[in-house]
């Protein structure tokens, strides 16, 4: 078939990019991989939260997400109310001017229908109403991709959380908890699909084979003050956590076991330190992760993860090694759900270190079984991620789309 004809398909990507958080920018590499792959004509640049880290390490063209750059910061003065408030007005018209450039914008993946840890209305959600809008004014086809969604309480947030979903040209989700929080608000998804997470496309590092010996435990942390609607006790919530995980670290090294220490985002490290203060034994190390492949190959190497970040779970099946999670979101149960281990979780709001342990040597008994388990939910897993950006090219690439999945399908049948 022909390849096609006329100027080069001009995509943007956006959300909260280069910002820290290796979950995000793990979904931006999966869909620039398919770009890469699949649309080798397209130019891409980004909208993000981290325009120099997309730039040093993608070499991609990006524009800063708020022309404010004090919006993610507590405003207390005059002079910072002041901006934020400016920066909403200046914002409305940058979002505009750059979606109006492009034939196509895509979020990756990324938790942005949902509230499971602290959100302002104003934040992100009126940034991705901004696009979703800008993108219905211009003709810009808007991709929400791979996306996870849950119950919104503040009703601010939830409206321009339903708005901005209404606006977008395609929808997909990353369980199936995500489509039914939209069908509960109010969207009509009876044509969105539902795909694993965009971060199971990413290439896996081989995985050391276990010893026979117990080895090393990987404890994935997260600065956790639970969720949008627990702020009056925040604090609270962290303390119970950081003393349970304290606790369950500490009695890993008790019975001999390297701990290596593993975070998803920036903010994660003041745990790691608080940890490795608390226990101070040579056998607890801390891991510096700069991408999730820094996080698979750490988890590769142990014979078990203990994780609490969404994006460490999936790294951590991914691989294919035994893992227990600290769940802390129904999205985080749905995944291990989706792997085959759904039996292996434990509330990060209670983090209680004893069933914490007992849990962890149940989970290791069944290692062996569990190994075999994931490798073949991965397989079906990728199968499904091939199927999710044949769709993504056939709604929002029409110009190829029919070529592309007349390719797959011969691809499928060879």
């Amino acid at each position: 078939m022909r390849p096609p004809t006329g100027p080069p398909v001009r995509v943007g990507l956006f959300g909260l990019l280069g910002s820290g958080n290796l979950g995000n920018d793990g979904s931006m590499e999966a869909v620039l991989a398919y770009l890469r792959r699949d649309h080798k004509e397209a130019t891409v640049d980004a909208m993000c939260g981290g325009p120099e880290a997309v730039r040093l390490r993608h070499g991609l063209p990006a524009t800063r997400l708020h022309w404010y750059r004090g919006e993610y910061r507590t405003a207390s003065r005059a002079g910072a109310i002041a901006g934020k408030g400016i920066g909403k007005l200046v914002d409305a018209v940058r979002t505009a001017a750059w979606v109006r450039r492009h034939d196509v914008v895509i979020v990756p993946g990324m938790g942005v229908l949902e509230a499971t840890l602290p959100l302002r209305p104003w934040g992100f959600p009126y940034a991705l109403f901004l696009l979703c809008a800008s993108g219905r004014l211009f003709g810009t086809r808007v991709a929400l991709v791979g996306v996870g969604a849950g119950p919104i309480g503040n009703r601010a947030t939830r409206a321009l959380v339903r708005r901005s979903a209404r606006l977008a040209t395609y929808r997909s989700y990353r369980d199936d908890q995500s489509r039914d929080a939209l069908r509960a608000m109010g969207v009509d998804t009876a044509r969105d699909e539902v795909h694993p997470d965009l971060a199971f496309a990413l290439p896996t590092p081989p995985s050391g084979a276990p010893s026979g010996a117990p080895g090393p435990v990987c404890v994935g942390v997260m600065a956790f003050h639970g969720g949008d609607d627990d702020r009056a006790r925040a604090e609270e919530i962290h303390r119970r956590y950081l003393d349970g995980t304290t606790r369950f670290v500490r009695a890993l090294v008790e019975d001999g076991r390297p701990v290596r220490l593993l975070t998803g985002d920036q903010v994660d490290g003041e745990v790691v330190a608080a940890i490795l203060d608390a226990v101070d034994s040579p056998l607890v190390t801390a891991a510096e992760t700069d991408s999730l492949d820094d996080l698979m190959k750490e988890m590769a190497a142990a014979d078990a993860v203990v994780a609490t970040r969404y994006h460490n779970l999936v790294c951590a099946l991914k691989v294919g090694v035994p893992t227990l999670a600290l769940s802390y979101a129904a999205k985080s149960d749905a995944l291990m759900e989706r792997m085959g281990l759904g039996a292996y979780c434990h509330p990060a709001r209670a983090v209680d270190a004893d069933r914490l342990l007992d849990a962890f040597r149940e989970l290791e008994k069944h290692a062996a079984e569990l190994r075999l388990t994931l490798a073949k939910r991965n397989r079906t897993v990728a199968r499904q991620l091939d199927e999710q950006f044949t769709a993504l090219t056939a709604a929002v690439f029409p110009r190829t789309g029919r070529a592309h999945a007349h390719a797959h399908a011969q691809r499928e049948t060879s």
